[in-house]
């Protein structure tokens, strides 16, 4: 078939057969078509969209250009969480070892932090010596022997959802629902899941921001993925503020594992908790709300899910002193301080320019080959509805030295709104889709 023909059919509106979509699939994971092409077809299906039939065959497509792993060896239905991406969502790093001590099985392939949202696998390696580019049998060796493994995307997984995104990421078309979906899908279909948690974040911090479009981009995703056989449920949650108090590499490590030792931040808790409930429900364990939040609550108070997240990163590699001594962890040189200038209670916060912030300090990159430094990052002292007066630290900015911090500290000023009434504030938690 025509490239062009493909591309000027979607242009105008057309819908893709499945045999052009598979057309387009082949070409790019065989490279047939100039990248040139692939980013006009790209670029015309972000202008005018697909079907969700379109997003189903475009799924599977990708899921069949590279191999599906093999998790039958492996008891029980296996499941994983996604989200969609926000600013300070270490949600995964609490989930993964908290599910498994329920007895879930938890195969996650996780993703790098992009623009202002972070990167699973960028928090990880902040952990000295963390493995994430695991082969087929260490992955099953991990979820054998702890439950849980947390891994990035291989070259032989969906490697058309790798091409692609890096196409999309320099063409301006990664908020585009169909690219979306296809993308998250294709690679936990081909992991060989049987379950999944889906996170869609609405805000300003995240692609979504409006409940509209969040809602559009859910219901997309929850219908190609029961069309390809998974069990799924799928949430809409907040994402117009960070979530946690913490947003950077090292500094959400440490967060989640404060977390799982009973002393997180609220909003994360409660995230958390909720999520690990449908991942219990979804394997069967239990099937009453009470009974599988019951479970979790268990899991977290008697201190199993903190040894889960301890044995996983001993498996993986990584030093598992630091769920005792977080100092082994990197440090920032130096720590900043933004401060009230007025007495009032702090009435919004800009999720999207603290996310852009901790970027410009180097705890995220603008393009996919940048390194990022775990070290930096910012603490969030004062959210939404708390209380301040004069001279009160509002953030804290962890950070090498140099102009970032200077570019940050700007950035973070303009960043919330003082008022002398406190706010009335939407629910972490905005939809569940049934």
């Amino acid at each position: 078939m025509s490239a062009v023909e493909i591309i000027r059919k979607k242009r105008d509106g057309g819908t893709l057969s499945e045999g052009e979509i598979q057309e387009f699939i082949e070409a790019v994971t065989k490279g047939t078509w100039p990248e040139y092409q692939v980013s006009a077809l790209l670029m015309a299906i972000f202008f005018r969209s697909m079907t969700t039939e379109e997003a189903l065959l475009l799924t599977r497509a990708m899921v069949h250009s590279g191999k599906t792993l093999d998790l039958s060896s492996l008891p029980g239905t296996k499941v994983d969480k996604h989200s969609t991406g926000g600013v300070g969502d270490k949600v995964s790093l609490v989930l993964a070892p908290l599910a498994a001590a329920c007895g879930v099985v938890v195969p996650m392939m996780s993703g790098r932090g992009l623009g202002h949202t972070g990167g699973t696998l960028d928090k990880l390696e902040s952990i000295p010596g963390f493995k994430v580019n695991l082969k087929e049998d260490e992955f099953l060796a991990a979820l054998k022997n702890v439950g849980c493994a947390m891994m990035g995307q291989t070259k032989d997984v969906a490697p058309a959802d790798k091409m692609l995104y890096g196409l999309r990421d320099v063409t301006a078309t990664v908020e585009c629902m169909p690219l979306i979906t296809a993308s998250i899908l294709s690679k936990k279909i081909a992991e060989g899941i049987s379950a999944l948690v889906m996170d869609v974040k609405c805000g300003s911090g995240s692609f979504m921001k409006n409940i509209a479009s969040a809602r559009q981009l859910a219901e997309m995703i929850q219908a190609v993925g029961k069309a390809n056989g998974l069990q799924i449920r799928t949430l809409i949650t907040n994402m117009e503020a960070p979530l946690g108090r913490m947003v950077g590499n090292s500094l959400e490590v440490i967060e989640a594992m404060n977390t799982l030792q009973g002393n997180g931040p609220s909003d994360l808790t409660e995230l958390c908790i909720l999520q690990a409930r449908m991942m219990v429900q979804l394997a069967g364990i239990e099937s009453s709300d009470a009974k599988a939040e019951l479970l979790v609550k268990r899991a977290l108070k008697s201190g199993q899910a903190l040894d889960k997240f301890r044995e996983m990163v001993k498996q993986q590699g990584g030093d598992p002193r630091i769920v005792d001594d977080p100092t082994r962890l990197p440090v920032a040189k130096h720590i900043a301080k933004v401060t009230a200038n007025s007495e009032g209670y702090i009435l919004e916060q800009d999720a999207y320019t603290v996310g852009q912030a901790a970027m410009k300090l180097g705890a995220g990159r603008e393009t996919a080959e940048q390194k990022i430094d775990p070290a930096v990052g910012i603490v969030v002292c004062k959210k939404p509805g708390e209380k301040v007066k004069p001279g009160d630290t509002v953030y804290e900015i962890h950070h090498q030295g140099g102009g970032a911090a200077t570019t940050a500290t700007l950035m973070l000023a303009m960043s919330f709104r003082i008022g002398s009434q406190p706010p009335k504030l939407d629910p972490l938690v905005l939809e569940i889709l049934e």
